[in-house]
């Protein structure tokens, strides 16, 4: 089996384990069922997910031109704090920023690699938390705006960690943190704009499942735009990450805007 299209994020289904689909234009492909399968991925060209067109991609899937132009880019996807659609004022696009923005956010604990603060719209749980590649995760606070979410955030990485080691993640090295105690311990840095939102009663961790035959003893990067090529018997599936019998591991969401192919064996 053959197939060829743009990569973009895989779309999730929480359950046990957590399924995987890659959209691939023509056809949706369930990731979970190329387990132990031979799988060839053959670089093809550039598709900017906003334009379009051939052009390299410099970051999140958009060629250089539409990351400086388009909202779903500005800096405020990366750094919440600096949201002001709250304040009615533009960044790139009013209309866009506002229906993002203004809208429930969560800011959580999970344990990915090692306990960590993150932000997510409330739609986007649990999606956020299997993206990162949790195995659990715990709401900490709820707000209605994505600002209120980012000071907090901002407050809180002063004594805990904003960032997943990636590698520690796809080894399964990770650190098994009492996300409830932990909580509490952090419940007095909150901002006290953001302070009437904590989520006190919400103590039950989400639990993820991830579909990994066997996980790698030490991560390689593949970087297809350079190796043009690769083929490998596909172990696992976590996060955003394929991982291949050989410790080989491919970002799709770190991809977004290639053209592949794909071929089954």
């Amino acid at each position: 089996m053959q197939y060829q299209g743009v990569l973009k994020k895989m779309q999730t289904e929480n359950q046990q384990p957590i399924q995987y689909y890659l959209d691939m234009g023509s056809d949706f492909i369930n990731v979970n069922q190329l387990l132990d399968r031979n799988i060839e991925l053959r670089f093809v060209a550039y598709e900017c997910l906003n334009c379009h067109l051939n052009r390299p991609i410099y970051r999140q899937g958009f060629c250089k031109s539409c990351f400086f132009e388009v909202p779903q880019a500005a800096d405020w996807i990366m750094r919440p704090e600096l949201s002001t659609a709250h304040l009615d004022k533009e960044d790139r696009d009013l209309a866009y920023e506002k229906a993002m923005q203004l809208q429930p956010h969560i800011v959580y604990l999970a344990n990915s690699s090692n306990v960590k603060v993150g932000v997510t719209r409330k739609q986007q749980v649990p999606t956020r938390w299997i993206d990162q590649g949790a195995h659990e995760a715990l709401a900490f606070i709820e707000v209605p705006n994505r600002y209120l979410a980012g000071i907090t955030e901002v407050a809180l990485k002063e004594h805990i960690s904003d960032k997943t080691n990636w590698r520690k993640m796809l080894t399964n090295d990770i650190q098994d943190v009492d996300l409830a105690a932990q909580k509490e311990k952090l419940a007095s840095y909150i901002p006290a704009e953001a302070a009437p939102y904590y989520v006190e009663s919400e103590t039950n961790e989400t639990h993820l499942e991830f579909p990994v035959l066997r996980y790698p003893d030490k991560v390689k990067s593949l970087n297809l735009e350079k190796t043009k090529s690769f083929s490998g018997t596909l172990k696992g599936i976590k996060g955003q990450y394929l991982i291949f019998e050989d410790d080989t591991v491919f970002n799709i969401r770190a991809n977004e805007g290639l053209v592949v192919s794909l071929q089954v064996n």
